[in-house]
């Protein structure tokens, strides 16, 4: 399995977000249920979050992301999808 870093930056709508945050920490949580998670979390800032995934190849990160509530509602401003290696972890 690869790695792939999803960077947001989150657009103005925070009342929109705020509502789709339950759906898509459910749909993270199955995520990481199943193996296709390694790590997310908001910015301390709160202006955006990393999502890293675990997926055969691009384009299932890539459905993966699509898939996610907060994809659905638009939240984010900006996004990018980029292949990560991972050097060193505490795992």
């Amino acid at each position: 399995m690869a790695l792939f870093a999803l960077v947001l930056e989150f657009g103005p709508d925070t009342e929109t977000r705020l509502a789709t945050r339950p759906r898509h920490r459910e749909y993270l949580q199955l995520l990481l249920d199943q193996g296709k998670l390694a790590a997310s979390g908001p910015w301390v800032d709160d202006s955006g979050a990393l999502i890293i995934y675990e997926a055969a190849d691009e384009a299932e990160a890539r459905a993966l992301v699509a898939a996610d509530p907060y994809t659905a509602a638009g939240v984010a401003a900006r996004s990018e999808l980029k292949e990560w290696h991972r050097v060193f972890s505490a795992e």
